[in-house]
């Protein structure tokens, strides 16, 4: 979509420096900018590559100089270009229209602007809401609710009664509402603990590709508006994850943790069940958080067991010297047996 400079400056809050009839239609690296493209330098440092980029108009934040160039003044560069990229940018449709190949239940309510995909499946009592679109063999199980303006990828499973609010994205493969791995043992044997709770997703979540969210066992599993997740996360059975949480790909959630408002999880981390990562923590890639430990509000951790990462940094360093310090002691001992 066409815009012209001083247009996106309005529209993201930014101060505008230069040409404001000069005009944008889409965004690139500045490598690969043409004319019209907008470009965005985060630092000094990359000022150089902005200057040289055949962008005519860049997003900077204060203090960086790019001579010749229309410039949108951000104190959040990176926040400020991905705003207009939501301008300028027209996202490919998922769907267009229902596809005579689609099934819909016959008690499924489904918008008239809504758009269904081929081989798609929506079952009794689902509800599809206004402008949102269902991917090619995606299957929406019987009870579901869709709100508004979603993008459901091809090759989604929503098992039974999941809730959905509005605008929110579901990539390709992802499964949500399947059975937690609950089970009670007795008698020699596991027997299933009943799976019978629901899953609720907040507004403006996305769930990346492949990424699983059971269903809750007794209670629900709800992630809340804002909540980012990555590829290949998994989320176990009445896990409660706050708003505007990002968890990086490959993290496993486990049963009955609660992961609280603007939390930042790396990716590889494990949390076992029954954790609390309060708001405004941090889990560095690959940490693993042992049953029932609670992250306090605003710590950072690394590792496994994770520790407060200045802990973590300093076990690190005398972890490394090892080698070293094995050397000294075997030296000691066998001055000692020469005595």
């Amino acid at each position: 979509m066409n815009r012209t400079a001083k247009e996106l400056a309005e529209l993201i809050g930014a101060t505008l420096e230069g040409d404001g009839a000069a005009e944008v239609h889409g965004v690139a690296a500045p490598e690969r900018a043409g004319a019209r493209d907008l470009i965005y330098v985060d630092a000094a440092k990359h000022a150089e590559r902005a200057g040289a980029s055949a962008a005519q108009v860049a997003v900077a934040p204060p203090g960086v100089a790019l001579s010749g160039k229309t410039v949108l003044r951000a104190s959040n560069a990176k926040y400020a270009f991905a705003k207009a990229a939501s301008v300028l940018r027209e996202r490919v449709p998922i769907a267009r229209g229902v596809h005579p190949t689609a099934i819909i239940a016959p008690l499924a309510r489904v918008h008239p602007t809504a758009s269904v995909g081929p081989y798609a499946v929506i079952g009794e009592d689902a509800h599809v809401g206004e402008f949102t679109e269902i991917g090619a063999h995606s299957v929406i199980g019987p009870g579901c609710w869709i709100g508004s303006h979603c993008r459901v990828h091809p090759r989604v499973t929503l098992y039974a009664s999941v809730r959905i609010g509005h605008r929110v994205e579901i990539h390709s493969g992802a499964v949500i509402g399947a059975d937690g791995f609950g089970y009670a043992h007795g008698e020699g044997r596991y027997l299933k603990f009943p799976q019978a709770g629901i899953v609720e997703i907040g507004d403006d979540v996305e769930i990346g590709a492949n990424a699983t969210i059971d269903r809750g066992s007794l209670d629900d599993t709800r992630i809340s508006q804002g909540v980012k997740l990555d590829n290949l996360v998994h989320v176990g059975h009445n896990v409660k994850i706050g708003a505007n949480t990002v968890i990086a790909a490959q993290t496993g959630v486990s049963g009955s943790s609660t992961i609280g408002d603007n939390v930042i999880v790396g990716g590889q981390v494990g949390i076992a069940d029954h954790c609390t990562l309060e708001s405004g923590s941090v889990a560095g890639a690959q940490a693993g958080i042992p049953t029932g430990k609670t992250i306090r509000r605003g710590q950072t951790v690394w590792g496994t067991p994770a520790r407060e990462i200045d802990k973590f940094k300093e076990i690190y360093v005398w972890y490394a010297r090892l080698p070293e310090l094995a050397e000294r002691i075997k030296e000691l001992e066998a001055k000692v047996g020469e005595s």
